[in-house]
């Protein structure tokens, strides 16, 4: 008896995989994903850049080879040997200010000594991160500098620990009751009474594993209440994609370095003559918020596209959660601090910084040669795979790209270009009363307080950035959006955070859609 049950439901099983229909919705259906020249790309009539008169600069009175030296962070790990996870004990994060003259020299020769590395800053300020065998003496050196600082985080890896903690009981049951439930109204596949049979048949009544039933919509294991790896994130983009399959779908552009998929998720009504938004999180791997908001907006968009406004529903979106997947996995597993990506460089050094290799003025100002900084440009422009897709992506697309909006951490800030110098482009003042609209509609949400100007101007130069590419390629609305906090965490913000920070920012863009639909 148990061998004719188990023929049956091999048989039903090999059926289901011939009949039903592909695990992602690759595409829309009837339709290829626009191409390039099918439709016209968005170009500024003035490309000239208007140079702004202040001096914005953020960088040491040095010489060049000292600021090509920064941050230097030699990570040498064995390939054949799993590697072991860092620990944070006993490090601490300090805010130091910078407005005494020659701070930010000190701070710049102890960096080169490797006494410190840099987390985030503006210009009256830095927050630095200290390993426990040297806080004394960096202690020494601020007191005899005359330097004030504030400790922020007194134990790192106690923050860390306490950063994503695992879900209770109820909540993991819920969550393995979700992923593996069988959505009865929307599974897709040709036959539809076999394909919800052999579901039926296959989990319900003989507890076969998921695995035995790919072409099922098992669902998603997303909960915002934690900070999910990136096999949780891509399963929610295909879960998304076979449910609503009439506006979602999901498409690899690419590989990374080791071997990820690139993963896009494209929500449109279909109407050729859309506008479209590029959103991209994960770009530094350590950020873990920006991946977590981005899926927010998908999740917001997808499952109650049907009652949202008119500018949402008129705008082509398209999510890249993750753009740096290597260093995300890494993040959770090796060193929770990682920023680059994780392509082997030289000198035993890892990884180049994706935000400093885009190919608009690459190599310059705030860029590093050293492949053992955090701040690496890379070889050349574009020579990692993962910056290489996402831009021939966007060049090859004929989607009608009216914005691009980055998302990082941390510092709560609004950043339009130029990135690369003291610059501004000819309509920096559209981008800067649009951000101000954005981050006020922040503020009513959330109570954020969000800082809105140049990149170069708020914060420092830094050549290389995405945004600034997006905007030499005649996307109007660029911005790389920094979001909370603003220092008491940094890098490792409780999950507590992550829908009070994702619902206040759907808030901006909320605003960035209607501005784009009125153009």
């Amino acid at each position: 008896m148990g061998s004719k049950r188990q023929t049956v439901v091999l048989f039903l099983a090999a059926l289901t995989v011939v009949l039903s229909s592909p695990l992602i919705n690759e595409l829309q259906p009837g339709e290829e994903w626009p191409q390039r020249n099918s439709v016209r790309q968005p170009v500024a009539d003035d490309q000239t850049e208007q140079t702004l008169t202040e001096d914005f600069s953020t960088d040491d009175p040095a010489p060049a080879a000292v600021v090509e030296d920064a941050i230097i962070v030699a990570k040498t790990i064995e390939r054949d040997h799993e590697p072991k996870k860092i620990d944070y004990s006993g490090s601490q994060v300090w805010q130091v200010s910078t407005t005494k003259s020659g701070a930010r020299q000190v701070i710049g020769r102890l960096r080169r000594r490797n006494l410190i590395s840099t987390w985030g800053g503006n210009q009256s300020s830095v927050d630095i991160l200290i390993k426990p065998n040297v806080v004394e003496n960096i202690t020494r050196v601020f007191k005899r500098e005359s330097i004030d600082y504030n400790v922020v985080i007194e134990d790192l890896q106690k923050r860390i620990n306490e950063e994503n903690p695992p879900l209770d009981n109820d909540e993991i049951e819920l969550q393995d009751r979700r992923a593996r439930a069988h959505n009865f109204w929307r599974y897709r596949a040709p036959n539809q009474r076999l394909g919800l049979f052999s579901a039926y048949m296959g989990y319900n009544s003989l507890n076969i594993p998921m695995e035995y039933w790919p072409n099922a919509n098992w669902g998603h294991r997303m909960t915002w209440k934690q900070y999910h790896r990136l096999e949780d994130i891509y399963g929610f983009m295909d879960y998304l994609a076979k449910t609503y399959p009439s506006i979602i779908s999901v498409k690899s552009i690419g590989k990374s370095f080791e071997g990820r998929d690139l993963k896009i998720l494209r929500i449109s009504n279909g109407k050729s003559d859309n506008k479209a938004v590029f959103i991209d999180g994960g770009i530094h791997a350590r950020e873990w918020i920006s991946p977590a908001t981005v899926t927010y907006f998908i999740y917001q968009f997808a499952e109650y596209f049907d009652v949202e406004s008119d500018d949402i529903k008129g705008i082509d979106w398209y999510f890249m959660p993750v753009v740096n997947p290597d260093g995300y996995e890494y993040t959770h597993t090796v060193d929770r601090l990682w920023r680059k990506n994780r392509k082997p460089g030289y000198r035993a050094c890892t990884g180049t910084d994706l935000n400093r290799n885009f190919g608009h003025h690459w190599g310059g100002k705030g860029a590093s040669n050293s492949p053992c900084s955090e701040i690496y440009r890379g070889s050349n422009a574009f020579s990692e795979p993962e910056t290489l897709a996402l831009s021939e992506f966007i060049k090859s697309s004929a989607a009608n790209f009216s914005a691009y909006v980055t998302y990082h951490s941390y510092g709560q800030y609004m950043l339009y270009p130029w990135g690369y110098d003291n610059a501004v482009p000819p309509d920096y003042k559209d981008l800067d009363n649009l951000g101000k609209k954005m981050a006020e509609a922040i503020s009513k949400t959330g109570g954020s307080q969000y800082q809105v100007g140049s990149s170069s101007g708020l914060l420092y130069p830094a050549a290389g950035g995405s945004d600034d590419w997006a905007k030499s390629q005649g996307i109007k609305y660029s911005y790389t959006i920094e979001l909370s906090d603003t220092g008491r965490y940094g890098f490792v913000l409780p999950t507590s955070f992550i829908v009070p920070v994702a619902k206040e920012n759907l808030a901006g863009l909320r605003v960035l859609a209607s501005q784009v639909i009125k153009e």
